[in-house]
């Protein structure tokens, strides 16, 4: 199979291609700007230049001529277009990578969709976003990226596309080495548990809520399965783990990893001051279905959630942010909990 991929140097994109290495003799290329270092395959061919430049390229795609072009940068409507247009004619099926905040449940969670909450689990057909522009900032040039991305109207530009037939993957939040958000870093307590920290502090409704999660290599296995498999073409599918784990199973996970001999301290809803909440609307569970996925291409999981677990916490501890931590409002709680003297 002859592959054409826009991206994939950074986090997610070079384990899809070395799954794809793994399934068979394809003939892989990657669209990109060359800025990001990675290993891959000696074989994977590399074109260079800018996504909204992808037209003046089409001479080079024709003579690939791909089977399949595969999207893993998509985030706005003009750039989506822009991939449609340079491969209209050359290929005959398109693959975007999407997001599962295209979900209502997901604007719930940021606290910008309003109304009752979502019933979960969520599936395919579940009510999508009722805003638009989710990550909007007011504050950033108009042209900024976050003031244009929109996976939903991305979703559309290639769902209705008359020339390819169009695959969405909706992907779970995605942990793994390399991750550009540090999820375990940033919300999951790995610092305090990493220093040692007798006591981890979590609101009792942060540590109940369950996020649909999925490790880098799982979620690359399932983006492979897309690709190679033509029963994928104008299907949507959800991907993530089969069963979604608390934020406290992580927390736990990671201080068993980690040998750590301290406790969770779980505070009462409402007693931690708002700096030290995530920005979440937890009463709205993302619980997401990926059954089809599942039952369709024959998904399973290529890694345990203990190994995965195990991966990202050596990385992110190998990688953590030169930044000083002030645990002094926090023990101020434990005190007041009569957790600390």
């Amino acid at each position: 199979m002859k592959i054409v991929m826009i991206g994939g140097t950074s986090f997610i994109g070079p384990h899809v291609v070395k799954q794809l290495a793994g399934m068979g003799h394809h003939d892989i290329t990657l669209f990109h700007r060359g800025q990001t270092k990675c290993e891959l395959p000696a074989n994977v061919k590399h074109i260079f230049g800018e996504k909204m430049q992808l037209e003046q390229f089409r001479d080079e795609f024709k003579s690939l001529s791909p089977d399949v072009v595969v999207d893993m940068i998509a985030s706005t409507e003009e750039d989506t277009r822009a991939v449609a247009r340079a491969f209209e004619g050359i290929a005959a099926r398109l693959i975007t990578i999407s997001s599962q905040d295209v979900y209502r449940a997901y604007g719930i969670v940021r606290k910008a969709d309003q109304g009752p909450l979502e019933p979960t689990p969520i599936t395919e057909s579940s009510a999508l976003r009722l805003n638009r522009f989710p990550y909007q900032d007011p504050a950033k040039d108009p042209n900024d990226w976050c003031n244009k991305y929109d996976k939903i109207l991305v979703e559309d530009i290639v769902m209705n596309n008359q020339h390819m037939q169009g695959t969405i993957l909706r992907l779970p939040a995605v942990y793994g080495p390399h991750d550009p958000l540090q999820r375990f870093y940033k919300y999951l307590k790995l610092k305090p548990i990493s220093d040692s920290r007798p006591f981890v502090l979590v609101e009792e409704s942060f540590s109940n809520w369950r996020w649909t999660h999925s490790f880098v290599e799982n979620v690359a296995y399932a983006i492979a399965l897309a690709i190679t498999n033509e029963r994928s073409a104008g299907r949507i599918y959800n991907v993530g783990e089969l069963h979604a784990h608390s934020m406290l199973d992580y927390i736990n996970e990671i201080g068993s990893i980690l040998n750590w001999k301290g406790q969770v301290i779980v505070a009462p809803n409402g007693s931690l001051p708002e700096e030290m909440k995530v920005p979440f609307n937890t009463e709205q569970p993302l619980l997401v279905d990926s059954q089809r996925i599942r039952e369709e291409l024959g998904f399973v999981e290529q890694c345990s959630f203990s190994d995965g677990c195990i991966q990202t916490v050596k990385w992110e501890l190998a990688n953590q942010p030169d930044e000083a931590v002030d645990y002094g409002k926090e023990d101020e709680i434990l005190r007041h909990l009569g957790q600390l003297k």
